[in-house]
């Protein structure tokens, strides 16, 4: 029986190479050679990354923005989120700053170690101007003033690769969850400065640190 089935396979296979040879499907007879070497030409192997406890810390700005309003004038001013996480326990550092700029990039920092009471092995940061002169893959360059405050705090600056998004995809995360749980939830209210907008915002991470993580049973301030 199974010799018999193998004869009628192998005529078929002939009977199509001498009509057109295009017209083989080789998945029909199980091989699948030639769909397994597309599917590895689109699929990237990936590694699930573990984070030591203080070895890394994720930094980066969120996409959305908050407004503060000048109680003179009425004009509003729209704030940039600053978010910072910690690779081993994801915990959440927010802090709302009027630009991207140096100053305001070195001033989170600054913030964000204090926050936490330490500082960790190794700043992974986006490539925004602020931080990275040269967003290149191999040899980034980095803003002077940038390596000086991680000389200072003893933090070692790993800018991410430039479109390799899992490469900070920890600090993705984050932001994702800020913007949900932090701008959505003050979207509604008005602040008339920048440390009052500061002072709502550092009330809801703490709730959110200390919320507890289904995966883990426990929440970020406990980890």
């Amino acid at each position: 029986m199974l010799l018999g089935l193998l004869e009628i396979k192998t005529a078929c296979v002939q009977n199509l190479v001498q009509r057109d040879p295009s017209e083989i499907c080789l998945d029909q007879f199980g091989v699948g050679i030639e769909r397994a070497h597309d599917r590895k030409q689109r699929v990237s192997p990936t590694m699930r990354q573990r984070h030591a406890a203080g070895e890394k810390v994720f930094v980066d700005y969120a996409g959305d923005t908050i407004d503060i309003v000048d109680p003179i004038t009425g004009e509003a001013q729209a704030m940039k989120l600053f978010v910072g996480a910690l690779g081993a326990s994801s915990y959440v550092y927010c802090e709302a700053r009027p630009s991207e700029g140096l100053g305001d990039w070195i001033g989170c920092h600054v913030g964000m170690f204090a926050a936490f009471g330490g500082v960790a092995t190794i700043t992974v940061c986006d490539n925004l101007k602020a931080a990275v002169t040269n967003p290149d893959r191999y040899d980034p360059g980095l803003n002077r003033t940038y390596q000086d405050m991680a000389r200072h705090y003893g933090t070692t600056i790993l800018p991410a690769r430039p479109y390799k998004a899992r490469d900070k995809a920890k600090v993705e995360v984050s932001v994702q969850i800020a913007q949900r749980w932090v701008l959505a939830r003050l979207r509604n209210r008005r602040f008339f400065s920048l440390v009052e907008l500061n002072q709502a915002i550092g009330e809801l991470v703490a709730d959110l640190n200390g919320r507890i993580m289904r995966a883990y049973g426990v929440g970020r301030r406990a980890m």
